[in-house]
């Protein structure tokens, strides 16, 4: 086997079409365009939005709505999937559970404006947790638990 003697498989590559090259070639005269109007006519093509003229639909319906670009969104976790971890092994109850913890046991991808604890499903461990919100149901099932959330 030589570098050189190296090819594609037999149709892995397709000649190109080479228009406007004579009457014999098939894509003679027109080139393949067919005869007159604006796609005959190089560098000029409609938009793909365009809608014959009439008022673009996009045009049509009112703009509406804000978004605040200083808003706050947090990273959310839930206290079942706490316990899920927990009995899983991934989260060591006996430490701290911080947002740092669960970046580091790969919980959570990305840390945002911060982390927000929320109640859904239950927790049965007593863990300690630092985050920047909670809900007042998961603060409530947390020291139930004989747990503990504080801030940061």
């Amino acid at each position: 086997m030589k570098l050189n003697a190296l090819m594609d498989n037999l149709g892995a590559r397709r000649d190109i079409k080479r228009v406007g090259r004579g009457m014999a070639s098939g894509y003679g005269k027109t080139a393949g365009r067919g005869t007159k109007g604006q796609k005959a006519r190089a560098g000029s093509r409609k938009q793909a939005t365009f809608q014959g003229g009439q008022m673009p639909i996009l045009r049509r319906f009112p703009k509406y709505g804000f978004t605040n670009p200083f808003a706050k969104r947090y990273a959310t976790i839930n206290l079942g999937d706490i316990e899920k971890f927990i009995a899983s092994g991934k989260i060591d109850a006996k430490k701290t559970i911080t947002i740092d913890s669960l970046l580091d046991a790969k919980i959570l991808n990305r840390a945002m404006s911060g982390l927000k604890v929320l109640a859904k499903g239950e927790i049965k461990t007593a863990v300690n947790i630092v985050a920047d919100k909670w809900s007042a149901a998961a603060e409530a099932a947390i020291t139930k638990a004989g747990g503990s959330i504080k801030n940061k």
